[in-house]
């Protein structure tokens, strides 16, 4: 098995997950609002996650501490990070969506220090300070962005980030019990679609998909099946290569949804969003475990699979 494997696989789940943020932008631009679009994308999610145990083998456990870790999951890592999400998209450029969405690991730094799951270190302080900075480029000059954007919404879609770093510390923090990843997502996505469901329907968000569809009714697709690929890829990649070789996913995925937003939206920034986005991938990179060395790949034949 060739050595760049894991690299090219590193930039196929990145691309595929920044493709979703100009998606997210795309099927919001019609009237769509969040609850009908989560429902949909959590319920389309739970159907592609469900064959994929189908065809490993692999059962989905109704056990009530399992429950109580979909439910959690799917609040904390799609319900209330969908609705700050898909709100901030109908008013923010797609590609200073995936700049923001790139303060994941440096919140999820003092959420870590806050839990006792990490210890002060100088360098990750520094990297939070730098993407702090960037998030201020971002929204305190009056040319970072076009003037008809309204930069309340720039907190909210940190609101989601923050959301993602309570997630993953929280998983760290209490286990999975003996769930693997893909079933606890799988579980998570189903949890969130019974909760959306009646909250769409009260809303009067319910999207009807009989009828014809345009635009944003197959970028909710595209969307759904992207983001449930490239989360499988992800825990493969874990397996083949380790964590912290995997977690560097991050730099794909903010690069590739700022390349998708101006290849598919057209979207052109100023020097402020470069700057910020800059600072951003520098904050990442002391926020992040430092590199090691790719772990050996299995011999030919043999399956790799995730931990």
């Amino acid at each position: 098995m060739s050595r760049w494997l894991p690299f090219a696989a590193l930039a196929v789940i990145g691309a595929a997950w920044g493709a979703t943020q100009p998606l997210a932008k795309i099927a919001v631009s019609e009237g769509y609002r969040h609850f009908g679009l989560l429902f949909w994308q959590m319920a389309l999610g739970t159907v592609i996650l469900r064959m994929i145990m189908v065809v490993r083998g692999t059962k989905l456990s109704f056990r009530p501490e399992h429950c109580a870790r979909y439910l959690g999951v799917a609040l904390i890592g799609s319900v209330l990070p969908g609705m700050a999400s898909y709100s901030a998209a109908a008013h923010l450029p797609a590609g200073v969506l995936s700049i923001l969405l790139s303060s994941v690991p440096m919140l999820a730094f003092p959420v870590a220090l806050a839990l006792g799951l990490e210890n002060f270190r100088v360098r990750r302080l520094l990297g939070l300070s730098l993407g702090m900075l960037g998030v201020s480029l971002l929204i305190l000059p009056e040319t970072s962005m076009p003037r008809a954007v309204q930069l309340v919404w720039v907190p909210i879609a940190l609101l989601s980030s923050l959301c993602y770093a309570l997630e993953g510390n929280l998983v760290a923090k209490f286990g999975r019990g003996g769930i693997g990843p893909v079933a606890l997502l799988c579980g998570a996505s189903l949890f969130g679609t019974i909760i959306c469901l009646p909250l769409s329907l009260l809303t009067g968000q319910f999207i009807d998909p009989r009828g014809s569809w345009s635009a944003p009714d197959y970028a909710l697709v595209a969307s759904s099946v992207l983001h449930a690929g490239a989360y499988t890829g992800y825990v493969w990649l874990v397996g083949l290569a380790g964590s912290v070789f995997a977690v560097q996913v991050s730099y794909c995925v903010t690069l590739s949804g700022v390349f998708w937003a101006m290849v598919i939206l057209g979207e052109g920034y100023g020097g402020w969003v470069w700057a910020a986005l800059g600072l951003m991938l520098a904050g990442m990179a002391l926020v992040q475990p430092r590199a090691q060395a790719l772990a050996p790949l299995p011999a030919s034949g043999q399956n790799a699979k995730p931990q």
